[in-house]
């Protein structure tokens, strides 16, 4: 599998992007930073987009891709999303008010954009890959993702405070290369972080605990963009990368 870093923040300031990974040019997770890094015919070959949960930095540029695609493809993106996630796009996004239902456009039968829902914790296919959904814990459901193309394996935490299940399903997977695991605010916040379901390099320390790593790297992402230089203080003596704008990995 190959692994694009299109944006690792948590939050958007100049040289600064929110969460969206690209993998093999064809299946994004999150789209935070679509639009915004690639090119219109890069757009155009993403066939599939796997969301972790609903707020918006994680899919605030899929109605705009909806839009630049439009027209230019022969099948609709499919965005895959849990039934919580599902509901909240339909309701609040592409709802005809804030924004046009390219899920019905420009035909019901041919849409732009195609969402299917996934019961927190079951496995589906998403393409060529195998995927394993987890709960994970935030304060609206959210999924971290094993994601499997049957020779290596591809984890995301998704936004999460400190968890178990994940470390669990992590621990059995076999050849796992990566791990992108989410630390968002300093040990200062740890109080916000707590509230907020989210990790600090403290709380991150003690998940790692939990992780049988058999070699997987784990690369850190969702920093939030005014802590930046804080976070990476506090996050030198741990075995991890911290990630930035542009890394791409084979995996």
């Amino acid at each position: 599998m190959k692994l694009r870093v299109l944006g690792c923040h948590g939050g958007e300031l100049p040289n600064c992007k929110s969460t969206c990974f690209l993998v093999d040019d064809v299946l994004a997770l999150d789209a935070g930073a679509l639009t915004g890094t690639l090119s219109l015919d890069e757009l155009c070959r993403v066939d599939h987009v796997l969301v972790g949960h609903s707020h918006f930095d994680h899919v605030k540029d899929l109605p705009l891709m909806a839009d630049l695609v439009i027209g230019r493809r022969d099948t609709p993106v499919t965005i895959y999303a849990s039934r919580e996630c599902a509901r909240a796009l339909r309701d609040n996004m592409f709802n005809n008010a804030l924004w046009p239902d390219f899920t019905r456009i420009p035909t019901k039968r041919k849409p732009v954009l195609q969402i299917k829902t996934f019961r927190a914790g079951s496995s589906f296919q998403v393409g060529p890959y195998t995927v394993r959904s987890v709960p994970v814990s935030h304060p609206v459901e959210s999924c971290g993702f094993i994601i499997s193309n049957g020779k290596s394996a591809l984890a995301m935490s998704g936004d999460t405070g400190p968890t178990d299940k994940l470390w669990k399903a992590l621990n059995e997977t076999k050849n796992l290369k990566a791990l992108l695991l989410e630390t968002s605010f300093p040990n200062k916040l740890q109080s916000l972080a707590d509230i907020s379901g989210h990790l600090t390099p403290h709380t991150l320390s003690l998940e790692l605990q939990k992780f049988e790593r058999n070699g997987a790297s784990v690369l850190l992402y969702h920093l939030k963009p005014a802590f930046v230089s804080q976070l990476k203080k506090e996050l030198a003596e741990l075995p991890v990368e911290v990630l930035e704008l542009g890394d791409t990995f084979e995996l």
